[in-house]
C-alpha cells in the first residue's frame, strides 16, 4: 500500500499534459479533451493481480461514467522489457479481449508516470474541468472479491464530482503492484 505522504500530486494540483500512443493506433493528448468536464487518469498494466481483480469493475465504471462526461484513460508505464506481459502488443490484445470502453495508452518513457507520481497499478486520479486533482485512491476496498466490497471509493468520487459536490475523501492510500521502473 502506498501512503498519502508518498503522493506527488495532491488535491488542487494540475494534471500534467501528455501525448501517448493508444492501443487503437491513435495518439492521445490530454489538451485535446479540454471540453470534457472530468478526466480520470488511471495507471494500469496487464500483469498485476490487483489490476486484474479490479478490471471488470473499471470496465463497468467506464461504460457507466463515460457517457456522463468522464473521460477515462488507462496508462501503462511499466518496464515491459522486464515484464513482457505489459508489452504494447499484449496491451492491444487485452483491451480488445476485455472490450475496454476507454483508451489504453503506453508510457514507454515513463515520463508521464513520473510527472503524475504514479506509485502502483492501479492508481486512479480524477481531475475536474480545470484539470485540478480532486481525487486519488483505490477503486474500492476489495480487489479480489467484488461482492465483498463495501466501500466504492472511485464510484463515490465520480458521483460527488458529477453532482458538483466536494469529493470526500479526496485522497486515500493506493493499493496495488508498484510501478515497474526501468533501472
Amino acid at each position: 500500500m502506498a501512503e498519502l505522504s508518498e503522493f506527488r500530486l495532491h488535491p488542487g494540483d494540475a494534471a500534467p499534459d501528455f501525448s501517448l500512443p493508444g492501443v487503437d493506433g491513435k495518439t492521445y493528448r490530454l489538451a485535446d479533451y479540454a471540453s470534457d468536464p472530468f478526466v480520470l487518469v488511471t495507471f494500469w498494466c496487464n500483469h498485476c493481480p490487483y489490476v486484474q481483480g479490479w478490471e471488470g469493475r473499471m470496465i463497468e465504471l467506464g461504460r457507466r461514467y463515460g457517457p456522463k462526461g468522464v473521460r477515462i484513460f488507462l496508462i501503462s508505464s511499466n518496464d515491459y522489457r522486464a515484464y513482457p506481459e505489459d508489452r504494447f502488443e499484449s496491451m492491444v490484445r487485452r483491451a480488445k479481449e476485455k472490450g475496454y470502453p476507454f483508451p489504453y495508452l503506453q508510457d514507454e518513457s515513463q515520463q508521464v508516470a513520473r510527472a503524475y507520481g504514479a506509485l502502483v497499478t492501479p492508481h486512479p486520479m480524477l481531475f475536474d474541468r480545470d484539470r485540478k486533482l480532486i481525487f486519488q485512491g483505490r477503486i474500492d476496498n476489495d480487489h479480489q472479491h467484488p461482492e465483498r466490497a463495501t466501500q466504492h471509493y472511485l464510484e463515490r468520487a465520480l458521483d460527488q464530482a458529477l453532482r458538483g459536490e466536494p469529493v470526500l475523501p479526496a485522497e486515500l492510500p493506493v493499493a496495488g503492484c508498484t510501478v515497474k521502473w526501468r533501472d
